[in-house]
């Protein structure tokens, strides 16, 4: 008996390593591996030291937005999990809760994406802890503070393991495109919503244009694999900018090697059959792997370079160019022009957040909100 005893605990032993090997390897597929992208960056067309120091605050900011009258906001980033204020408002020389103390733990859960409007609202998006929890949009009018509109999208709009993050608005403030990134469930997409009807849709869900490619990213920081490289960050739709005429939108996945346009006319338009809607992606230039994007209005997309502490331009020559990099940026995340016709960018600082103790996200604070001035003869885009 206790020679079979022995055996069955073998035996059991065994099972057990087949079984976690077997879910690496599986985990390995899905999520790791890849290759290290080519180095698309140029001589910087300004230089670092015109980058300028906005703002630092003690936990990692999220994303960032400008108001025409230069009010500042900023979501503190959820990855960081922070305990009280997410969402808050640079007055004074100091980081404020908006719209009130209160409201971050009644109408916040994990907010990041912030936009700022032509109607002068600003909107908020909270990926709802991915999908699990209540994913839903908000918009606050900036004259009054007050909460003018809010939407939770459903479950078939915001799945289990989506990520709702980036967004963009149309200029008569009607229509909300919004990126999925999709990073657990593996099924990117973009969300139309139209504000009026409070309808929202999936579009190009999947599409290769929208999903990421075999990259691993590499930080001046570290090189963005967890997990003893079982899992890579390749990540999809990230960036989304709609030009000044409301007529191209514009996006990229993270981990791709190509800048994708879509006419909004065709992602609104619901006779159009996914395939048709594929038809009509174009695909218009070269890119870095990056987070987020803005445009100006002559058609210059500016475009963060994660790899390489900094930001990249493309204008209407389609040529991919470096416009600023700075060692001072950890992570370029989002970007926003403000009313004063400089760009802001989020550096959120991933590689030093992301799947780290609170003692370590304490350890790299500050975290900042930099600003530089694009040097084209455009003006501000949204």
């Amino acid at each position: 008996m206790k020679r079979v005893a022995k055996v069955a605990c073998w035996l059991l032993v065994l099972l057990i390593i087949v079984v976690v090997v077997g879910l690496a390897v599986l985990i390995r597929v899905r999520y790791g591996g890849g290759n290290y992208y080519p180095n698309v960056a140029t001589e910087a067309l300004i230089p670092a030291d015109k980058l300028e120091t906005v703002l630092s605050y003690e936990e990692p900011i999220g994303n960032a937005t400008v108001s025409e009258d230069g009010r500042i906001f900023f979501t503190v980033h959820p990855e960081s999990r922070p305990e009280t204020n997410k969402l808050l408002e640079w007055k004074d020389g100091k980081a404020v809760p908006y719209p009130d103390a209160g409201s971050q733990g009644t109408l916040f859960e994990t907010p990041l994406g912030v936009c700022i409007d032509r109607q002068n609202r600003l909107w908020v998006i909270d990926h709802g802890t991915h999908g699990f929890g209540k994913t839903q949009i908000l918009a606050f009018d900036l004259a009054t503070n007050k909460l003018v509109h809010e939407y939770q999208f459903p479950s078939e709009i915001a799945q289990k393991e989506s990520f709702l993050q980036a967004f963009n608005i149309d200029s008569k403030g009607e229509t909300v495109y919004i990126a999925d990134v999709s990073f657990f469930r593996k099924n990117p997409a973009i969300v139309v919503y139209d504000v009026n009807s409070k309808t929202a849709r999936r579009v190009l869900e999947s599409d290769p244009s929208v999903y990421p490619q075999d990259w691993i990213i590499r930080n001046q920081i570290r090189e963005m694999t967890f997990l003893g490289g079982l899992i890579a960050l390749k990540a999809g739709v990230d960036g989304v900018a709609v030009d000044k005429n409301d007529e191209w939108l514009y996006y990229a996945a993270m981990a791709h090697d190509t800048l994708f346009r879509a006419r909004t006319a065709d992602l609104k338009n619901v006779q159009l059959s996914p395939q048709e809607l594929s038809q009509r992606v174009e695909a218009f230039s070269k890119k870095p792997l990056n987070d987020g994007m803005t445009i100006d209005n002559v058609g210059n997309v500016f475009i963060t370079d994660v790899e390489n502490q900094g930001v990249m331009q493309v204008g209407p020559d389609r040529q991919l160019r470096t416009t600023i990099r700075s060692e001072k940026i950890r992570w370029a995340d989002s970007l926003v022009f403000g009313g004063d016709g400089y760009i802001y960018l989020a550096d959120s600082a991933i590689p030093e957040q992301m799947l780290q103790s609170k003692a370590n996200i304490r350890a790299k604070a500050p975290y900042f909100i930099y600003r530089f001035r694009p040097g084209t003869p455009g003006t501000a885009g949204q």
